[in-house]
């Protein structure tokens, strides 16, 4: 059930991003591949609220929210909900959220939420707000942190192939002291990825050699490509590990440094992400300048939407 549920959720979302089409409940049935009948009573089974109900529904909250936000006219949001007249869609609006059109655009403040038994609703401009699937904690929003890194360093190395070698050897003027000196996009993508063996040999208590360091030092980007792949699976599947474990504030002795020394868990992933971050950053800029742009600054927003 939940998968037609979410079929029949991605029929109503592109139904948002303008003017309401004309359709039945024989329609969207047809579009989640199901009888009227097996479509009304699985959509009202998960939503707690018919199909019909619930298209009419967000499409009321897109107009109370288009009432707020913009300088329309009332008759206008009316059509685009699907109404065929002003009358019809005060009437409608007014039962929903107790007062008219004009009455609610003159309370900018409010919350254009009705109340809905499924979680789902309208999210500007033109999109829903899903509720999540399970509940998360603090510790499972670091090991997202994780991820998300793990996958945009890869993300960087790929376009690093795009990238002549003058211009992954190109000094990056813009440093900080004590971090990393001499710095191109090839010694900052190398970095991550040495970055995560060093750490894994840590944890396991293996020998690690720090690579040299420098632009004199070439990387071949397949390479990079080859041990990022190795290094950040285990990387996330470590920190997953520890999570379902609640082992952050364990202690582990890292016989990589001279003299060893103790870290908890969580100190080590919180050390990883806080030196990536100004790495990543770096070469967000670096690419920016050489042309790559599709990366953006790096938000995991996207990356985290897509993983659940």
């Amino acid at each position: 059930m939940a998968d037609v549920f979410e079929k029949f959720v991605a029929v109503v979302a592109e139904g948002l991003a303008g003017p309401c089409e004309v359709v039945n409940g024989s329609d969207l049935a047809g579009r989640v591949h199901l009888s009227r009948f097996h479509f009304d009573r699985v959509i009202g089974a998960v939503a707690g609220e018919s199909p019909f109900a619930f298209r009419r529904r967000l499409l009321l909250e897109r107009a109370a929210y288009r009432l707020l936000a913009e300088q329309v006219a009332v008759l206008d949001v009316a059509v685009e909900a699907g109404y065929g007249s002003h009358e019809a869609f005060t009437r409608a609006f007014a039962r929903s959220y107790g007062m008219s059109p004009r009455e609610w655009r003159r309370e900018a403040s409010r919350v254009f939420f009705l109340a809905a038994p499924s979680g789902v609703h309208f999210q500007p401009p033109a999109g829903l707000r899903l509720p999540a699937r399970e509940e998360v904690r603090g510790m499972d929003v670091l090991v997202r942190m994780v991820e998300h890194h793990v996958w945009l360093t890869g993300e960087m190395i790929e376009r690093g192939g795009r990238l002549d070698a003058a211009t992954l050897d190109r000094p990056i003027e813009l440093s900080v002291e004590g971090i990393d000196d001499d710095i191109s996009i090839r010694y900052l993508l190398d970095r991550l990825v040495w970055q995560e063996e060093m750490w894994l040999a840590s944890v396991e208590d293996r020998p690690f050699q720090v690579p040299e360091c420098g632009r004199q030092v070439v990387t071949p980007i397949s390479e990079l490509r080859t041990r990022h792949a190795e290094a950040g699976s285990r990387f996330v599947a470590l920190v997953n590990q520890l999570n379902e474990d609640g082992r952050f504030d364990e202690s582990f002795v890292d016989t990589t440094c001279e003299p060893p020394r103790v870290f908890t868990y969580g100190g080590m992933v919180a050390h990883v992400l806080t030196f990536a971050a100004h790495r990543r950053s770096l070469l967000i800029g670096a690419f920016y300048t050489a042309g790559i742009t599709d990366l953006g600054f790096g938000d995991p927003m996207q990356f985290v939407a897509q993983s659940k």
